[in-house]
């Protein structure tokens, strides 16, 4: 039998520590003879460093003012989750082991004063097996100490030089200042376990384009036991019976077919209804009927093709999307996290985003290889909304330099990040694709034309293609977004049959409604998963945040509009207006009637060319920190902006 308990439920204290001080001598009977820096105080699991510093009043909030910056010293600090494990868990028979889905991104694990593991990776999960040691004075005292963050991930950077595996966006980028989230960010359990166990349950749903014929295979890793049988049961959300079978247990391993299913296609926001099925998996003793494990999943019905645009290249990569045999426009945003602190982030807040995009009539959303692979929470909502998830590995440029490592150990540590992420998510309905990052590419930016976009070619990128085929063969791989011959579609280009899946423009072309109808009007790219137009958050939101310097001058002489200041856009309004903004309210007034009327615009081209361009995709959803000005169409309080409406209302 498998016992699983979740350690969220004991409480935890964090304390912070001079590097390195903590291990200057350790005793399992009083655990650390150092005295912290920062003394113990509550810590939420799963949780920062950060939210249990602002919640004890060690540390402002960082989303207001420029408060930021003085919160970088959490990162010159080592930092120790502790907690007691409760005595009756460990006095079991069988083999205990800890499994955190989450740990941002490297140190140790100690147990009653043994170090047990060490860990420098912040995307795929780490499981030890405890020792059988003799508790202390403290308890079973569980340690998890988080060492000293890399340094520099953000951008600008080289990104061939980039080793360190923790997510890139808390170091800077164009959207948020440098916010190093520290801590244990997904769930963590202690699994106890005795007897015959189930591997890794593979089921694929699969259903022919016109709703007949809907299988499910079922596979496993081996059961080595003979002495156990597998209990298959499928159900309807409503517990309607779908299917019932008790197999020999070994039969996993060769996989468990089952045909002709009475079930309804699986289909996206706008096409249709999301059913989904529980597939429960239990093992059991032969002879006793003694539950050893179980495993359950939620699977739903669907057919995906991709096919040529109309009058595409010959060579083109295919970007018309069939879905259940209907060709679908792929519609939607690019998603990036809820909040630099993602440890924090609840199941309400991925609701709330998720239903704005559900009923704004969106159906895609990229999670963006800056970043990390989302807590399930995201992909459970997908599911149930009809919002396709098109998920990259962690991985993105950088400015002077937009190529991944290729060295051996940054691909062993890809390949355990690969498996991992395809693993964990590929029996998801709402998984439509893999991608192996976000503009990857040759040269530099700022070189004529940007970067060529990369290709399976670079080892790196070759290696995940080698990963998705072997994991998920039946989903489609893309090296890199942008892809084919060209990074952005410059209009000297349009005609030659270059434009395959670009990024841009992130304005209105040359600034001028006149121009931009005319570059929409000879557009001729076959996907667009990034177009954007900035605008200013609104005053309510901005007063809320940064007080003064939010009615201080529109302008880079106040700091609040340096933080992202590429998305600054005084000198168009002054440009239009020929004065400057009499007030804030006037100028994020101006930027949000632009951004709507640029994406709309946009938007109205691409739909209007559909079949021959097969999506577009806006850059980007929503505000990760309560910027002055940035690409989102929704802003961090979780409140749309104009744009979102006009979407809504006039292209959908």
């Amino acid at each position: 039998m498998k016992r699983v308990y979740d350690l969220s439920e004991l409480s935890w204290t964090v304390a912070g520590y001079t590097p390195t001080s903590w291990a200057m001598g350790r005793s399992m009977e009083l655990g650390f003879f150092a005295t912290p820096e920062v003394a113990p105080v509550p810590a939420a699991v799963p949780g920062s460093v950060q939210q249990a510093l602002r919640q004890a009043g060690l540390l402002p909030d960082w989303n207001h003012g420029l408060d930021f910056r003085a919160c970088e010293w959490v990162e010159n600090r080592d930092w120790c989750f502790a907690t007691v494990l409760p005595a009756a868990w460990l006095e079991q028979e069988g083999r205990i082991t800890l499994r955190c889905l989450g740990l941002d991104a490297c140190g140790f694990i100690y147990f009653n004063g043994d170090r047990i593991l060490e860990f420098h990776n912040g995307f795929h999960p780490h499981e030890v097996e405890l020792p059988r040691t003799a508790a202390g004075k403290g308890g079973n005292r569980l340690e998890i100490i988080f060492t000293v963050p890399p340094r520099w991930n953000g951008t600008p950077n080289f990104s061939s030089r980039i080793k360190d595996w923790k997510a890139r966006f808390n170091y800077t980028w164009d959207w948020i200042p440098r916010t190093v989230q520290i801590g244990i960010w997904d769930r963590i359990e202690l699994r106890v376990r005795a007897g015959a166990e189930l591997g890794e349950i593979r089921p694929q749903a699969s259903i022919l384009s016109d709703g007949s014929r809907p299988c499910l295979r079922i596979s496993g890793a081996p059961v080595d036991s003979d002495a156990c049988k597998i209990r298959l049961r499928l159900e309807a959300a409503d517990g309607t019976l779908i299917r019932a079978e008790e197999r020999p247990a070994h039969d996993l391993n060769e996989g468990i077919l089952w045909h002709d299913l009475a079930v309804e296609p699986w289909q996206p926001n706008g096409n249709g209804l999301q059913p989904l099925y529980t597939l429960a998996c239990t093992l059991v003793d032969a002879e006793t009927d003694a539950e050893h494990d179980r495993d359950v999943r939620r699977v739903g019905f669907r057919s995906i093709a991709w096919k040529p645009c109309k009058n595409a290249p010959p060579k083109a990569d295919p970007w018309i999307c069939e879905i259940n045999g209907r060709p679908t426009f792929l519609r939607g945003v690019n998603w990036t996290p809820i909040r630099p602190n993602y440890a924090d982030v609840t199941p309400e807040m991925y609701r709330a985003r998720l239903e704005l995009y559900r009923d704004a009539g969106f159906n895609l959303l990229r999670v963006w290889g800056g970043a990390f692979l989302e807590k399930r929470w995201f992909y459970d909502l997908c599911d149930e909304f009809g919002l396709l998830v098109w998920q990259e590995f962690p991985l993105s440029s950088s400015g002077p330099d937009n190529s991944p490592p290729s060295d051996e150990d940054s691909l062993r540590e890809m390949e355990r990040i690969g498996r991992s992420y395809v693993r964990r998510r590929r029996h998801h309905a709402s998984l439509l694709m893999w991608c192996g990052g976000n503009e990857l590419q040759t040269q530099a930016d700022g070189a004529p034309g940007c970067g060529v976009p990369l290709t399976s070619a670079h080892p790196m990128l070759g290696l995940l293609e080698r990963i998705v085929g072997e994991e998920d063969g039946e989903r489609r791989y893309m090296a890199t977004s942008a892809s084919g011959p060209t990074f952005v579609a410059n209009p000297a280009d349009f005609g030659k049959g270059l434009n395959w899946d670009v990024h841009g423009p992130w304005r209105r072309p040359d600034e001028n409604p006149d121009k931009a109808r005319e570059y929409w009007r000879k557009d001729d790219a076959l996907f667009r998963s990034e177009t954007g137009h900035p605008s200013a958050s609104s005053a309510e939101l901005l007063r809320k945040y940064h007080g003064e310097l939010a009615d201080g001058p529109v302008s880079m002489e106040n700091p609040l509009w340096q933080v992202t200041f590429q998305w600054l856009e005084r000198r168009q309004f002054e440009a239009e207006m020929g004065r400057a903004p009499r007030d804030l309210e006037e100028y994020v007034q101006w930027t949000q009637k632009n951004q709507a009327e640029a994406l709309v615009a946009a938007a109205e081209a691409c739909l209007k060319r559909f079949p021959a361009i097969g999506g577009y995709l806006i850059w980007m959803g929503h505000d990760s920190w309560p910027c002055a000005a940035n690409t989102s169409i929704i802003d961090f309080d979780g409140n749309p902006k104009p744009a979102l409406a006009a979407l809504k209302d006039i292209i959908w």
